[in-house]
């Protein structure tokens, strides 16, 4: 099965609420941490919503 790797490259101050919600909902904690989430419709759409926050990479794992 494929997965995201997202990997937080800014920082949240400044951002609005719902971003900081959602980057924490993902599970990041600051600029630098990455985490790996599942490639489904619900993960894609929260992360479309802070693309300028993070990098999305596409992963196999078996």
């Amino acid at each position: 099965m494929k997965k995201l790797l997202v990997t937080q490259k800014l920082s949240l101050i400044g951002r609005q609420h719902n971003q900081r919600e959602i980057v924490k909902g993902l599970g990041l904690r600051g600029p630098g941490t990455n985490v790996e989430v599942d490639n489904t419709p619900s993960f894609r759409g929260a992360i479309k919503k802070v693309l300028h926050l993070v990098t999305v990479e596409e992963v196999e794992r078996g």
